[in-house]
């Protein structure tokens, strides 16, 4: 796909958008099914069903996906396909290249082991390796658009607000 292409696909979009706004907001859903033996949450990816379960830093035994790996792989595919997007509507010729996430967690708060240990990433680092014949300007202003486009960079760096609500059944 080149510039013309995606501006001829996002342009009935984004028109769409500007005369109502209500239109852009769209509900994104995940649902995942609790096993009844194991410890384990089976989720529905769209694609596949995948089942996450304790990491073996807390006591699994890898064989399931761990929700934080899901969490990195999350940014790494909403970062990779924004970056792709931004370099074709800005020209930029990439012939290849890679994304990476790492994050740090320190189990001890997860597992209650130390109250001042906190529970989730302490930081997160998101790396692209481009093949690209790309000026400094233009990978520069492809970095800025990718952060401010992709919609987990953005959600992990300001974070909404976040509810939890539980029904019980007999």
């Amino acid at each position: 796909m080149n510039a013309e292409d995606l501006r001829a696909l996002q342009a009935p979009l984004k028109d769409k958008y500007r005369n109502d706004a209500d239109s852009a907001v769209v509900t994104l859903t995940a649902r995942g099914e609790l096993d009844e033996a194991k410890i384990v949450c089976k989720v529905e990816t769209g694609r596949a069903l995948v089942e996450a379960g304790l990491h073996p830093a807390t006591g699994g035994d890898g064989g399931e996906a761990c929700s934080g790996n899901m969490l990195l792989e999350a940014l790494v595919a909403c970062a990779g396909v924004t970056l792709k997007a931004v370099a074709t509507a800005l020209g930029i010729t990439l012939r290849g290249g890679t994304v990476a996430a790492e994050g740090d967690l320190d189990f001890r708060g997860t597992l209650g082991v130390a109250r001042d240990a906190p529970v989730g990433f302490r930081a997160v680092r998101l790396r692209f390796d481009l093949q690209t014949d790309a000026s400094e300007e233009q990978v520069a202003s492809l970095v800025k658009l990718t952060e401010r486009y992709c919609v987990i960079y953005q959600t992990l760096r300001n974070p909404p607000p976040l509810s939890l609500d539980i029904d019980v059944h007999e």
